[in-house]
């Protein structure tokens, strides 16, 4: 809005406050009618977050699966593996926890034969 001169901003400022109804006029009221800005640039969107592999949750999730026969997993299956997936790539302590003792678990099987 640099291109406008102050008195032209705030006549678009009264203009664009007057057109909107009373309820959001009130909620604008309420915050301070100096403090609102309606000309503010549009957030950015949501970073996607990747993995340390480049991969979103999404693509692991559905990489993971595709390597599963389809008959062997159910809803609550797939529910489990993103649900996981999401808290390792977020960096959760509970699922990093989760995640540390199915690798430890792993590990101790095939030491004592079982895998």
């Amino acid at each position: 809005m640099n291109e406008f001169s102050p008195q032209d901003i705030e006549s678009r400022k009264r203009m664009i406050f007057e057109s909107m109804g009373p309820r959001r006029q009130k909620h604008i009221l309420k915050i301070g009618y100096e403090k609102w800005d309606p000309f503010q640039e549009p957030k950015d969107p949501i970073e996607i977050r990747k993995d340390k592999s480049k991969r979103t949750t999404q693509m692991l999730v559905r990489e993971f699966l595709q390597n599963r026969p389809m008959e062997e997993y159910s809803n609550a299956y797939g529910g489990g593996v993103l649900e996981v997936c999401l808290g390792i790539v977020n960096k959760d302590e509970r699922y990093l926890g989760i995640y540390d003792f199915c690798c430890w678990y792993r590990e101790l099987l095939k030491k004592e034969g079982y895998e």
